[in-house]
C-alpha cells in the first residue's frame, strides 16, 4: 500500500464516527488484562444482498478515549440468502497485548475495509468483471438465540 495507509496502531476516531461502523466497548477495565492468541469475532448477521463482507477490528481505548487498532479481519460471504440470519466467524488473527487498567476494549464491526480488503459490490457478481455496485443493508444480532461476540484468549487478568 502507499504511504497514505500507514501500518501500525492508528487513531480510529474518524472510522468510529461513521454511521456504517457499529462499535461495542467495555467499561473501563479495573485491572490489566493480557490477551495472547487467536482472536475471533462470531457474528450472527443478515444482509439484503446476495454477497457481502464482514469486517471486525479489535481496538484498545486509552484513558483519554483514543481508540487504536490492535488487529482486524474480514470474511467474504459469496452466497448469502438475503434477509436470513447466519453465523459468520471473522478471524482477527493472533495478537499479544496487555489492555491496561483504565483502558477499554472495543470491537468495530462493518462490511468494508477498502483498500485493505477488496471491495465487495454486494451483488454476487464477479468482482473482476462486474461494473455495478449496490449499498447493502446489514444487521447484526446479539440476542440469546444469536449471540454475536468476540472471542478473546485472556491469559491473565491482574
Amino acid at each position: 500500500m502507499t504511504d497514505d495507509f500507514r501500518p501500525g496502531p492508528l487513531d480510529q476516531t474518524a472510522v468510529e464516527a461513521r454511521e456504517d461502523v457499529l462499535v461495542f466497548t467495555t467499561e473501563p477495565l479495573t485491572k490489566d488484562v493480557e490477551v495472547t492468541g487467536r482472536v475471533r469475532a462470531v457474528l450472527f448477521a443478515s444482509t439484503d444482498g446476495s454477497s457481502t463482507d464482514w469486517v471486525a477490528r479489535l481496538c484498545d481505548v486509552d484513558e483519554h478515549g483514543v481508540s487504536r487498532n490492535v488487529t482486524d479481519g474480514i470474511v467474504r460471504v459469496r452466497e448469502a440468502t438475503p434477509g436470513e440470519s447466519a453465523e459468520h466467524v471473522v478471524d482477527l488473527w493472533s495478537t499479544s497485548i496487555v489492555f491496561r487498567a483504565g483502558h477499554r476494549i472495543r470491537l468495530q464491526v462493518t462490511s468494508s475495509n477498502f483498500p485493505r480488503g477488496d471491495r465487495n459490490l454486494n451483488t454476487g457478481k464477479s468482482e473482476e468483471s462486474a461494473t455495478t455496485a449496490r449499498a447493502a443493508r446489514q444487521q447484526i444480532f446479539h440476542d440469546p438465540a444469536r449471540p454475536s461476540r468476540i472471542v478473546l484468549p485472556v491469559v491473565t487478568a491482574d
